[in-house]
């Protein structure tokens, strides 16, 4: 069993304790996207929680990018052994200036999950088991990129259920970004205008037919000229011809490009 992407660990916290009260047996493997000094510093609780999994038998694993699971070495001999994958509201990441669905910035969210899905075809079980929570109207990660992406490398859906029917969805939830330090989505709002009764556990089976699967479906950032020449985020607001509009706009594309190269960025 694997969680990924699991930003304060409680998630994983309550799915091994769940696992224990119903006596199941085999590895479980929880796995945060930050470094545990970054958690340290957003979540004043993490290192007990780390103890507390590791007494129930959990392994952790720091700064793990669950798209390139295949090239990250503490997943060598995991091979075929994933029963149960589980990953709650994925999301690439805000870029500042621009809204989740913005075509400058929503390829990210859509190669995620495209790349999840692919990336796991190695680790997982045929008849294993993959659970995406997420709100039926995110406009970053949205339910047709999750449908999309299983269906692309061989996940069959199973069903879709309501989050807060799950078993497991009462854990503490956290924004899993730089919010988290001064305020928790508990607090007040959960992510804007999202609702709870609108986030959903999209499930699949894996199984591949033993034929290699289509070509993953990528997109692409824009062009440098395309940001330079356009007036949104926040180099669009200086002038045209300025230098600051140039050093912005490389800045971004710079970070677009790491995303395309698959360099892990927090």
């Amino acid at each position: 069993m694997t969680a990924l992407g699991d930003a304060n660990l409680t998630f994983s916290l309550q799915l091994s304790e769940h696992r224990r009260s119903l006596h199941h047996t085999g590895r479980t493997v929880a796995t945060t996207f930050e470094k545990l000094d970054t958690l340290r510093e957003r979540y004043k609780e993490i290192d007990e929680t780390i103890k507390i999994l590791a007494g129930l038998g959990c392994d952790v694993l720091h700064n793990v990018d669950c798209t390139r699971l295949a090239v990250d070495p503490r997943f060598q001999g995991m091979e075929e052994k994933f029963g149960a994958v589980y990953y709650n509201f994925p999301h690439a990441g805000v870029v500042p200036g621009f809204f989740d669905g913005h075509p400058f910035v929503r390829w990210r969210h859509a190669n995620l999950m495209h790349l999840f899905f692919r990336a796991l075809r190695a680790f997982v079980k045929p008849g294993g088991c993959i659970k995406v929570a997420s709100n039926s109207s995110a406009t970053g990660v949205r339910f047709s990129d999750i449908i999309s992406g299983a269906g692309n490398s061989e996940y069959v859906h199973a069903e879709t259920f309501p989050f807060l029917e799950w078993t497991l969805a009462r854990y503490g939830r956290s924004y899993g970004d730089r919010r988290d330090q001064y305020k928790r989505p508990e607090d007040g709002d959960v992510y804007n205008a999202q609702r709870a009764n609108s986030d959903m556990v999209y499930c699949f089976t894996y199984k591949p037919s033993g034929s290699p699967p289509p070509p993953v479906l990528i997109s692409y950032p824009p062009t440098k000229d395309e940001l330079f020449t356009s007036n949104e985020g926040r180099a669009g607001r200086l002038p045209p011809g300025a230098v600051q509009r140039r050093k912005k706009v490389d800045e971004l594309y710079d970070l677009f490009l790491s995303y395309v190269q698959g360099i892990h960025i927090g």
